[in-house]
């Protein structure tokens, strides 16, 4: 097949999905489980039309995965507009760290005494596979920044802190498959100082002030000159330049993004804080996009600073979202056509074990104390779909020297095992949090009625 027949290929895909949401959106599969199976037709076990192996191409997919993952990033950070003392900020908290950690040990134990791979390459394996991902979570994640649901919080703000505990685990496991398994002071050492602490300090405080700093800039300057042209761009900017500053001082890109995008929110809730703009239905100070009609943006002038804010957070919002699907489409297709020359049937294994046992028991064991139902806490551990993040995870160790017959299986059974969460997870997410949503409409009608 040609150019031009890819070309009309992808467009007849997206037209598709675009026309058929609404079935989509009621079905057991999400879309992204058929972008995977889209995939799986054009590659090498169905149609055989294309043959695209990640593991060869680890800088170009490493890259794209980057911009997918930052743009997802910072549009999770942009809908989180609960206060910083919110139980479920505690909860991702808690999920990001010491779940993670316990989820990362328990993979590392797993493999390497069913797969008999070295402590190095496991530790590697279970840094991959840990962490949730934030750009396929959509379905679970917060739905806009009016959204309190403690356990979508809870949920969306792991996946955006996550990188901070798993990727700086992978880094240590590539430094020891590189030393083969010695680690010395001066290694560890700078492993703790800074590829934990200071990746994660910086990238979060680079972040937040750089989204606070450019959001309290647009959004005076569109006021005091009552702009209403488009601030797509915006978005954009934020996000390439906390990730560039981030990375430049070897602190966290990812959490930077993410960062950036609460900061940018912050400032929204400072100026609609300032400046409150009734919200004639409800009485209540919503976030400031809610208060701007995009097809009345002539009017920015009659609500002033709140306005303002409401269109650069609504413009970002529009594009970070459009450009997070876009990409995260392309690359589960690819990943659907590469799964073929990457199959492991031990990934399975491995993923039944991560998904009904390691997951949910780290999850228990870490919230324990909290005021979180145990309910709530199975359901999250359940819920923690693996994608994109683990896959620029692969390129990441690949790129730095991650070679050999053992580490070629293991990526084979990582990607066996990302294909298994889109699937298993995709199809399982909708029913689980509608049944969650009736129970908690049911209980509610009983309150209101007592």
């Amino acid at each position: 097949m040609d150019f031009l027949g890819w070309t009309a290929a992808a467009g007849g895909l997206l037209l598709l999905m675009s026309l058929a949401s609404a079935w989509i959106h009621r079905g057991p599969v999400t879309s992204f489980g058929l972008y995977l199976a889209a995939g799986v037709i054009c590659g090498p076990w169905v149609l055989d039309l294309l043959r695209v192996d990640i593991a060869t191409h680890p800088e170009l997919v490493g890259r794209i995965t980057e911009i997918a993952m930052a743009a997802s990033l910072f549009i999770t950070g942009l809908k989180l507009r609960l206060p910083f003392k919110s139980s479920s900020w505690r909860m991702g908290l808690l999920l990001a760290f010491p779940a993670m950690i316990l989820t990362v040990a328990g993979i590392t134990l797993a493999i390497h005494w069913l797969a008999g791979f070295s402590w190095s390459l496991s530790l590697a394996f279970g840094a991959i596979v840990a962490p949730t991902d934030p750009v396929l979570a959509s379905l679970i994640s917060v739905n806009d920044a009016s959204d309190d649901d403690s356990l979508r919080v809870s949920l969306s703000s792991e996946a955006g802190l996550n990188d901070g505990t798993a990727l700086p685990v992978l880094m240590l496991a590539v430094a020891l498959l590189a030393s083969h398994g010695e680690l010395s002071l001066p290694m560890f050492s700078h492993w703790a100082l800074v590829d934990v602490a200071w990746a994660l300090v910086a990238g979060l405080a680079i972040g937040y002030s750089m989204g606070r700093m450019v959001g309290y800039l647009a959004a005076r300057l569109k006021s005091w000159q009552n702009d209403v042209t488009p601030s797509d761009f915006i978005a954009l900017a934020l996000i390439a330049l906390s990730y560039a500053a981030a990375q430049s001082v070897e602190a966290s890109g990812f959490l930077a993004t993410f960062a950036a995008g609460v900061g940018l929110r912050r400032t929204e809730l400072k100026v609609v804080n300032r400046y409150p703009l009734e919200d004639q239905e409800s009485g209540s100070h919503g976030p400031a996009e809610a208060f701007v009609n995009p097809n009345q943006r002539h009017a920015i002038h009659q609500g002033g600073p709140v306005k303002s804010v409401g269109l650069v957070i609504g413009d970002a919002l529009s594009f970070g979202d459009t450009m997070e699907r876009l990409l995260a489409a392309a690359i589960v297709i690819i990943l659907g056509i590469t799964l073929a020359l990457h199959w492991e049937p031990l990934g399975l294994l491995l993923a039944a074990l991560l998904f009904l046992v390691i997951r949910p028991i780290s999850v228990y064991l870490a919230t324990l104390g909290t005021e979180a139902p145990v309910r709530r806490r199975m359901l999250i551990g359940w819920l923690g779909i693996r994608g994109i993040g683990s896959i620029n995870y692969i390129a990441y160790a690949y790129t730095h020297g991650l070679t050999g017959a053992d580490a070629t299986r293991m990526t084979d059974m990582a990607f066996t095992l990302i294909a298994a969460s889109v699937v298993v997870h995709g199809m399982t997410v909708s029913p689980l949090l509608h049944r969650r949503q009736s129970t908690l409409s049911a209980a509610k009608a009983r309150d209101k009625h007592h």
